[in-house]
């Protein structure tokens, strides 16, 4: 491994924090889904099974905070807010991509594992 790719297990290193809010649950969802298009805040929210008011509205403050987001407020009554991928953004959606492909190549393989460990807990239990 070297040192370059090594420094995230240092537990002051600032990409460590960084790479925890990429994969976090919600963070590469909502990247996913700003690649099709802009979008409101409702839209997102309806795209995104699941996840809840408040668990959006921190993942895009994160997201935006960490350039990879940017939010667009319109000065019209009622107020229209949208959210959009930056450059640094749409940087992200290939990576995010691949590990989509993997995980969804390897969904069964991971599956079948999580229920022989289920399997064999029970029968050590």
């Amino acid at each position: 491994m070297s040192s370059s790719n090594s420094e995230v297990f240092c537990v002051d290193c600032p990409g460590r924090k960084i790479m925890a809010r990429l994969l976090s649950k919600w963070s590469g969802l909502v990247v996913r889904c700003l690649d099709f298009r802009t979008m409101r805040y409702s839209e997102l929210r309806r795209s995104i099974g699941g996840i809840s008011q408040k668990m959006l509205t921190q993942t895009l403050r994160e997201l935006e905070a960490d350039g990879l987001v940017e939010r667009t407020v319109y000065p019209i009554v009622p107020p229209k807010v949208e959210y959009a991928l930056t450059g640094l953004g749409r940087s992200l959606v290939g990576p995010l991509t691949e590990l989509g492909n993997w995980v969804e190549s390897h969904a069964g393989e991971i599956e079948a594992a999580n229920l022989r460990y289920a399997d064999g807990a029970k029968k050590s239990a």
